[in-house]
This record gives structure tokens, sequence and C-alpha cells, in this order.
């Protein structure tokens, strides 16, 4: 065995043994983030998040960059956002050279189900809160695999940089997007990890989204007047009927990509949930109108979520979708839309060399190798793969419990991917 091998095998060691040192200090940040209720829409908290995350950072030693984004800068299009939320994008470094590796990850979350999920709760070895696995657990695993490799003087050629940022889960307006529009997202990168929740495998590719609310207008009247009213209910059903028609469609293509098939329980009996290679289209996810039982509705509102498979061309599918609405219009149904999210499809080789790395790793940390396959969503790693950085979602929490009402996150897990993570970076920045 030579000199190399051995020194790579001391830093495992090494590190592994500090990350296992400072488990319960990284469940208490993870808790102190669960605590601050970074909802997204509309983007609460963001400053308060950013702050407690920027001194984290500096109390580590490492160099850190702060941008604020407020509304001005990056508009929003979610209904609600406010004028300023305190968005802000951090950017951090360790080590030095022209290659840098990328750690990314997204501070804020869905809504919750109830505010009492903001109220972390620890059970043992499993933090419970929103946001716990996506992904203010895999945020935390990601700055002390950067602590670990600092603190154990790991020796790299080139430099691992932390960007963690706002409005992930609506499109990365005042974060990704606004980086990338800033020409400072991914510069000098070799490559990308994202602490999703891919309840073990590695996201390799991602499908696009479009996203949008529609509204269609009426005219209110009282209920036993409703001869001088028109319905938007009504009219909201005959769009929904197009739509279906687009939906029964597209919803028969499937990817060539590597898609895994939970299973689920239901009745009692273990079956197979078959779909999981589907393009997408959703419907309803959030809907509304109307303002009283008896009184004809003005208007009415649903959103459309598109997923479009890597095979699929997301400009085309666009169209085909908005043009359904005009079709609607022109029709005689009166009705507007807002596209709120937008993104396209995007994929890395398994065999780049990041890819390698990081299964390498997974391997050495839990004794087999992952799986690589499509996410089923949007991933941030689009924004890295279309300036043709490598990019990869790897992370310590389920995609089963994310964004529910029980969202938790295995602080073990936390851990191994920290040390995965500290690993990945070492073998790809080998001094």
């Amino acid at each position: 065995m030579g000199r190399g091998a051995n020194r790579d095998e001391g830093n495992a060691r090494a590190i592994a043994e500090w990350v296992r040192a400072h488990t319960d200090e990284m469940a208490s940040l993870i808790a102190a983030l669960v605590a601050i209720p970074t909802e997204n829409p509309p983007g609460n908290n963001y400053g308060k998040c950013a702050d407690v995350l920027e001194a984290r950072l500096r109390e580590a030693g490492l160099v850190c960059e702060r941008f604020e984004v407020d509304d001005e800068a990056a508009p929003s299009q979610t209904q609600g956002a406010s004028a300023r939320t305190g968005a802000a994008c951090l950017l951090a470094s360790h080590a030095g050279g022209q290659r840098a590796l990328y750690f990314h990850g997204h501070y804020d979350v869905v809504p919750a189900q109830s505010q009492e999920q903001f109220v972390p709760r620890r059970e043992r070895e499993f933090l419970f809160g929103r946001g716990s696995c996506d992904m203010k657990g895999g945020l935390v695993a990601m700055l002390y695999a950067v602590r670990a490799l600092k603190e154990c003087g790991v020796a790299l050629n080139g430099r691992v940089r932390l960007t963690m940022v706002p409005d992930e889960e609506t499109g990365g307006r005042r974060g990704s997007a606004w980086l990338a529009q800033q020409g400072l997202l991914g510069r000098d990168g070799i490559g990308m990890l994202t602490a999703e929740p891919t309840s073990g495998v590695v996201w390799h590719a991602n499908r696009g989204a479009i996203t949008l609310r529609v509204e269609v207008m009426g005219k209110a009247a009282h209920v036993g007047l409703q001869h001088q009213g028109e319905n938007a209910f009504e009219r909201m059903h005959v769009v929904v009927e197009k739509l279906l028609q687009l939906k029964h469609e597209v919803e028969e293509r499937t990817t060539q990509h590597n898609v895994s098939e939970r299973r689920e329980q239901t009745g009692g009996d273990a079956q197979r949930k078959h779909g999981a290679k589907n393009s997408i289209l959703l419907l309803g996810g959030e809907s509304g109108g109307g303002t009283n039982f008896n009184v004809v509705p003005e208007r009415c509102w649903f959103t459309v979520d598109r997923r479009i498979n890597p095979e699929e061309d997301l400009e085309t599918e666009k169209k085909r979708l908005l043009g359904v609405l005009a079709e609607c219009v022109r029709g005689g149904i009166p009705l507007r839309w807002e596209i709120f999210q937008e993104g396209p499809s995007a994929s890395s080789a398994k065999e780049d060399s990041l890819g390698q790395a990081l299964a390498n790793s997974v391997h050495a940390v839990l004794g087999e190798a992952p799986p690589f396959e499509l996410c089923p969503g949007l991933l941030e790693t689009r924004f890295y793969a279309a300036r043709g950085i490598p990019a990869y979602a790897y992370g310590p929490g389920l995609l089963s419990v994310a964004h529910g009402p029980n969202e938790y996150v295995d602080l073990r897990r936390v851990a191994d991917c920290a040390v995965i993570y500290a690993l990945t970076a070492a073998e790809l920045l080998k001094a």
C-alpha cells in the first residue's frame, strides 16, 4: 500500500471521528434552523435564517460573502410576496486554488400544515419539524463536512464553496436564478452537490417544470338572480376538462431514465405503485374561489403543475399547455394565467469524476454503492448543468416525508452525509 493510500485512509478516519464527535452540535443547529419559519411562499424570515447561517460560517473561520436580494432586484411572481423579505444568498469558501467544488443548499421551506411544525422535537435519533428533511438537515451536513475538512487539516488542490440560497421551492428567483444572472453561480466550478432528500439514491438527472396559476372570471349575482350572473366555477370546469384531455395524453409518455418504483401499503397488502416513469400533469394542487354559498362565484382559480421528462422539450410542452388555455379564451371563457415556476430538465453523467467520487464515498461509509436515478421533480442542479458543471443530489432525508405533516430527519444519516461530502471533496480535490 502506497503512502497516498495511507494518507487517504488516515483522512477518512479523522473525518469520521470528528463528525461523530459533533453529532449533538449538528442536531442543535438543525433545531435552531427549523425553529425559524422560512415558509415560501411568501418567503418569511429569510433574513433571520441567513443571519444564523452566516454567523456559523464565520465562526467556522470561512470566508463568507452575503448578497441581499430584494423584490425590486428580482421581482417575485408568487402570490402574496412582500416587498422585502430579507432574502440573502450566502457564498462561503474553504481552502484555495482555481478549481471549486460547490456544496449547494436552500433554507426556504414549503408552508407548514401547522405552526407546531416549527417547534423542533427530538426523539432519540430523529429530529422532527418543517424543513428538517428538506433541507436544513442537509445544509448542516454540508457545513460540518467543510468544518471537518478544515479541522482535520485535509490538503486540497482547490476550494470547497458553500452556497446557501432562498426561493428554491418557487423556482429560485431570489436565489440561484439571481446568482446565475449576476454571474456569481458556479464560478470556476468543476462540480456541484446538493443535499436534497434523495432517500439513499443519487439523483443525477431531474424533470423540468412549468407551474402556473389559472384564474377564471365570471360575474357575481345573488342566487335568486343567478340568471344575471356568470358562474366562474362552471366555466372553470370547462377549462379543467380541456386540460384533462392533455393530461391523459402526456401521462402516456415514459422516461428511459432509472426511477424508483416505491412500494406503498394499500389495504394491508404491499402493492407496487406504477407510474413513476410517466410524465406528469397535476391539476388543482391548490384551488379556490367564490365568496358564499348563495352567491354566483365571480372568480375561481386553480394551479397546474407540469413535470417534464428529460426526453421532452420544455418549450414545446409549454406551448401546448398554454395553447389549451388560449383556446379556452378564444372559445369565450375569460381567464388569465401566471407562471410562477419554470425550469428545464437536466442531467449529468454517472461516469463523471464527481459522480464516481460520490459513489465511492457512499460505499466507503455505508458499505454499498448508491443507485443513480432521475429525480421525480425539479432540482437546482439544473443551474449548474446549464453551465457545463456536473451536478448531483444526495442527502440525508427521505422524499416520502418531505413537505409532509410529520417531516423528520435521521441524525445518524446527517452525520453519514457529512462524512460522505467531506470524503467526496477530498477525493475530487486531492492535493
